[in-house]
């Protein structure tokens, strides 16, 4: 998930998706000046279960085009897999970033095949089976990569670029590309969810409210995935709620908790006694005493080694103080997994889940595309995390004050049949699940509380490469689509 994301550095964790290879330059240059790769509609079927599933994949663009001129600003590349029209239900799944492919979902999760994430390492071969855990049983999806990543292209325009590249247009531009899909493909009465992970759980939200107020089209429920729903929650240094909501997920790290009922003491803490604590400050040596005994015994971190960090452990410090002989880093995305350290100094580290992921998914895709979808792509590359767009992102007042929980309670104020499921990982040290528990728990409820479900399963931020919390998160999202 998946991004939201760049690796730790500097004594933080930045969401942003990492540096691609400075060689990879000119090819990127010489695609953006290139056309759309030529549309492909080929026929297919997959095992689930005892069922054979035939299906259809269409690989295609939909242009975005500029409402004065009617110019084309961008080819928005989507990758559609649907069976008979009469189900009418749509799922569109974006990733994160920004600067994320959607390959992620697609090949990590839901779509049709699947590549093995578990332990895999860029040496992986990219080879991939059958999706027992796709959700093509019960809903088509519709995959959609915005500027930049995936197959779309940024704009050579530069004023239409920085506009895709902005918290704002971004949005505008995803929600016209999903009315345009729908209308093109006669889907306009389907039922429609929107799924995003990472940096794509906080654009579902304001997505949907941008359908609803200015693109005239309803969705029928938000599926989240390891979401951001407020930055200041996650990334604000002085901020002690953050670690509070950090707290449960280093916990599940060190155990290897499989659910929320193992961690219930740790929750219990960080809602109580350790955020009072933390409230006192570090000059406050009877609270400072207290929050680094308790937190020793929760985390196994030594008791001078929290107190040196005045009971507040962040990302960095999980990475780096849970081995004391240095040899091994712990990942940003899932705590539990440890890399080899190339560097003592720790100062430009590849995570050992992130980085490991990104050539197997991107060699998975490009093979995809030529092989099954039989789409010639010629020399463009598939963009699985593009740190050009992440860099270059517009986050208008800064990135801390982005939230999109207002936008949640809009839709599902104006709607009251919209649903919602969130999913994180239990060990997931970039978005926290706890972070949204706490955020949900502060929200009043808007109509039954029941209209969100909230689920936390093994694994990390891409918690789906684990087969049981793959399986459990289709078993939620089919049972809120099929019951809606």
């Amino acid at each position: 998930m998946t991004r939201i994301c760049r690796r730790p550095r500097g004594g933080e964790v930045l969401l942003a998706f990492l540096l691609l290879p400075l060689l990879l330059g000119l090819n990127v240059a010489r695609a953006e000046n290139a056309g759309p790769p030529t549309p492909s509609v080929t026929e297919h079927s997959i095992a689930i279960g005892d069922r054979k599933i035939a299906f259809k994949a269409t690989a295609s663009t939909v242009p975005v085009k500029d409402a004065q001129s009617g110019e084309t600003l961008a080819d928005v590349a989507t990758l559609a897999f649907t069976r008979d029209a009469a189900t009418c239900r749509v799922v569109f799944a974006f990733n994160g970033g920004p600067g994320a492919g959607s390959a992620w979902l697609d090949l990590g999760a839901v779509g049709p095949w699947r590549l093995p994430l578990a332990g895999a390492v860029p040496s992986t071969p990219p080879r991939l089976v059958d999706n027992q855990e796709s959700w093509l049983d019960f809903t088509d999806l519709v995959f959609i990569d915005p500027p930049g990543t995936g197959f779309s292209r940024l704009p050579a325009n530069e004023s239409a670029k920085k506009h895709f590249l902005s918290v704002d247009g971004d949005i505008d531009m995803l929600a016209a590309v999903i009315r345009r899909w729908s209308e093109r493909e006669h889907r306009e009465t389907c039922a429609k969810y929107l799924l995003g992970e990472s940096y794509g759980g906080f654009r579902a939200p304001k997505i949907a409210r941008a359908l609803q107020e200015s693109k005239n089209v309803g969705v029928d429920g938000l599926i989240l995935v390891s979401p951001v729903l407020d930055f200041a929650w996650i990334e604000g240094r002085n901020n002690p709620l953050v670690d509070a909501a950090r707290l449960p997920s280093l916990v599940a790290s060190r155990t290897g908790a499989k659910n929320r009922a193992a961690l219930a003491d740790a929750e219990s803490f960080a809602r109580g006694d350790y955020i009072t604590d933390l409230l006192r400050g570090p000059n406050d040596e009877a609270a400072l005493g207290r929050v680094v005994g308790r937190l020793s015994t929760l985390t196994g971190l030594p008791a001078e080694t929290l107190r040196r960090l005045g009971g507040r452990v962040g990302t960095h410090d999980w990475a780096r103080e849970t081995d004391p002989t240095g040899r091994t880093i712990a990942s940003a995305y899932d705590g539990a997994v440890r890399g080899l350290n190339p560097s003592v100094h720790y100062a430009d580290v590849a995570d050992p889940v992130l980085d490991a992921l990104r050539a197997p998914l991107a060699q998975a895709m490009s093979r995809l595309t030529a092989e099954k979808l039989k789409r010639p792509v010629g020399d463009v590359s598939y963009e699985i995390l593009n740190d050009r767009v992440s860099h270059g992102w517009d986050w208008g007042q800064g990135r801390r004050s982005q939230e999109s929980l207002s936008d949640l309670r809009h839709v599902m104020a104006l709607d009251p049949r919209v649903k919602i499921l969130v999913a994180h990982g239990l060990s997931d040290l970039v978005t926290p699940y706890f972070a949204t528990r706490l955020l949900l728990d502060q929200s009043l409820a808007v109509g039954a509380p029941d209209r969100i479900g909230f689920i936390a399963l093994p694994g990390g931020h891409m918690f789906y490469a684990e087969e049981f919390s793959r399986a459990a998160f289709r078993d939620a999202a089919r049972k809120m689509i099929e019951g809606n």
